[in-house]
């Protein structure tokens, strides 16, 4: 036998393409070059979806979803939600969560707003 060619290929996984920022795969990149990149249009039509769910015992959050995937609309109906219930909460990435069940009060801010809210 001769010498070990140490630049020979013996097995590969073929893991895709990686993000060249963070070196994940593309498709899950998290890094904060392509927070930007997909961040949705409003639309002028609305329509929420409203639940609650129990976290832990005595801990309920009521859940907003269905809304568009941009940061900084999230984040400013978040702080718009948190004031007019005197609740905390927080900005997902996909929905909004609200302490407590907030449901009767955050159904009458979104319809004044002009939404179609469900649930």
């Amino acid at each position: 036998m001769g010498p070990v060619n140490s630049r020979r290929l013996i097995y590969s996984t073929a893991r895709g393409s990686l993000c060249s920022v963070c070196g994940w795969p593309e498709k899950d990149c998290r890094c904060s070059a392509r927070v930007g990149a997909a961040e949705e249009k409003i639309p002028a039509r609305i329509a929420a979806k409203l639940r609650i769910e129990h976290r832990g015992p005595g801990k309920t959050v009521t859940l907003i979803e269905g809304l568009p995937k941009n940061r900084q609309f999230l984040e400013d109906v978040t702080r718009a939600l948190k004031k007019s219930c005197g609740s905390g909460g927080r900005a997902g990435e996909e929905a909004i969560e609200l302490q407590g069940d907030q449901r009767e009060r955050v159904r009458e801010l979104l319809a004044a707003k002009g939404w179609r809210v469900k649930g």
